[in-house]
Formats: structure tokens, sequence, C-alpha cells
């Protein structure tokens, strides 16, 4: 007699699962607007291994149309993953962990790229018809009245649903608008400042303006500071990699040239030149953006003082060429 390739053998190795009807309704999840179980969950749930369930499915392929099973795609896997996530943090029955458990055994057994298939109502039905062994007439009564009962809930209940819903959607509003304001204020402290001044005391937050200009350099800084000593190094240590450093100040600062000598070993390259045509403070940064500072950089912060950004291209271009 030819062999019913339709029929299925049960997998007498597997566990026996409970199949209790309210505990199978937390195996139905609503994926593209339907109500669906998962391959991995249809299986312990008959008794059989996964790939037996998938295999019954491919052999049969006209029987299972897109609205009786699907395959999920990565996305919906993901979001199923991080469901799981949720349901095992809230829930601590055996079931639950079978239920978390679902897409991990498949990654185990079927690899990383393996997605889940899902069967609808009628899937499962059609299913059933070709599954033989003691327990599954029950349940398929079992998953059928589930499937019913879910039904009337989510129908009883599809106000809540929909306000939810709404809910969620004006959290996401909120989100993006959340979004787009925090956006704004960090342009707005990163704008570029005209004139600040600092008071008696506000030594860190001077010592804080002064590293975020040298920061801001890709090629050059030139510095002209006649006062200049070795606390200047410390602020330049932070400037970015591959950055030169040209400091004009007179032949009385107390910048030594041991100090220099250490600090280009670390942090290349420091020049230093030696000029009486200045008497206020500036800082140049690649040759473009030009800062007039009130006080010796060894002293900001101690008194009151301002710092300038300076705009005309004519006084650029004259501290441009002093070096």
């Amino acid at each position: 007699m030819e062999q019913n390739n339709n029929i299925v053998p049960k997998n007498e190795e597997l566990d026996e699962a409970i199949y209790d009807k309210e505990k199978i309704k937390n195996l139905i999840y609503n994926i593209r607007g339907k109500q669906v179980m998962l391959d991995s969950d249809v299986a312990r749930l008959y008794h059989y291994e996964t790939k037996r369930i998938n295999e019954t499915v491919q052999r049969n392929k006209a029987r299972f149309p897109e609205n009786f099973c699907f395959q999920l795609t990565e996305e919906e896997t993901e979001s199923l993953r991080s469901e799981f996530v949720t349901l095992s943090l809230e829930q601590e029955t055996n079931w639950s962990q079978i239920a978390t458990s679902s897409i991990k055994r498949k990654s185990k057994h079927r690899g990383k790229s393996y997605l889940p298939y899902a069967f609808t109502e009628q899937g499962i039905a059609m299913l059933s018809g070709l599954l033989k062994n003691r327990i599954a007439i029950q349940v398929s009564i079992n998953i059928m009245n589930a499937f019913v009962e879910m039904r009337k809930f989510i129908t009883n209940n599809g106000q809540i649903f929909q306000e939810i819903s709404n809910i969620k959607g004006h959290l996401l509003e909120h989100d993006k608008k959340f979004d787009m304001v925090f956006n704004e204020l960090q342009k707005e402290k990163e704008t570029e400042f005209k004139q600040k001044i600092f008071f008696d005391g506000q030594i860190y937050d001077a010592y804080s303006l002064i590293v975020d200009i040298i920061k801001k350099a890709k090629e050059k800084i030139l510095i002209v500071d006649n006062y200049i000593d070795d606390s200047i190094l410390k602020m330049l240590a932070l400037k970015n990699k591959n950055v030169t450093i040209v400091i004009i100040t007179s032949q009385n600062s107390n910048l030594i040239k041991l100090d220099i000598n250490k600090f280009n070993k670390q942090y290349p390259s420091l020049q230093i030149a030696y000029s009486n045509k200045f008497h206020d403070r500036f800082i140049l940064i690649d040759n473009k953006e030009l800062y007039h500072i009130g006080a010796s950089l060894k002293d900001i912060g101690k008194k009151c003082f301002a710092i300038n950004k300076i705009e005309d291209s004519k006084f650029i271009e004259f501290v441009t060429k002093i070096n």
C-alpha cells in the first residue's frame, strides 16, 4: 500500500506539553493584523519537532495559502523577541518561560538566519488534519477555543485597545517634538558666541571655554600672550591630534624650554616665537577664527574679563601674517 506522506509521525522523545486553553491564549500573537501562533509553539502543543511541522507545510503548500501560514520577516522576528523579553519579566509561570524561549530555540537549532512561521486559526485547523497522534484532537479543540476567546476579548475591548494605540501615537509625537526641541537647544548651545564676560571666581567656566576654542582647531592654533606660563600646556594637551601650535610671547614669559620639549614629545608640535609688538591676548584658530582675550590665559577667571570673537577679516589677516 502506498504510504500517505501527509501523515507526520509523533516525536515520542518530546516532553509532554501542557495544553490548557488559558495558557494557549498566551501563545497567540497579533502579527500583520492577524491572530497567529508560532511554529515552535504549535509543534510543542502537538508533540512534534518544529522542523517536522514546517516540512508538513512545505509538502502541502497548496493547503497553506498566506492567510493560513506565512513566514515572519527579520523585523517581525526581532519585534517578537523584544516582546518575549517583556513577557518574561512580567510573568513567572513555567508556560511563559516556554513561550519566551520560542525564538531562542529556533536560533539555537536553526541558526541566526532562520525566520519562524506563523499559523492563523485556519492554518492550524488545516494542520490538525495532517497530524496523527493521541492528543491531536483535544489539542485542536483547545487551540480553536483559545482563538475564539481571544477574538471575543479583542472585540469586547476594542475601544480600550484603540485608546491605548492613540496614547502610543501621542507619546511618539511628543517624543518627536521633544527630540526637535532638544536638538534645537543643542544647536543653540553650539552656536558661536560673539562675546562672553567672566566674573571674578569663574575660573572653571573660563577654562572650559578656552578649551572648547582650542578643540575647534583642525590644523593650527596661534596664541598671542606676553605673560603665558606652563598652565597653557595643560589646555593645549586637549587639542586635536596633528594640530600644530605657535605661541607668540615676550622674553619674560615663564614658559621654559624644558616644558616645551616635554610637551612636544607627547603632543607635537609646539613652537615658540618672541615679540614685543602686542599688548592684548589673541587666539587664532586655523587662520580663520580670531578671539580677543582680555586677560592672560594664566589668569583667566581670577578677575573680571571678556572674550570677544573678531569678525573683521582685516584683523584676522593681520594676525595670520605675524607668524
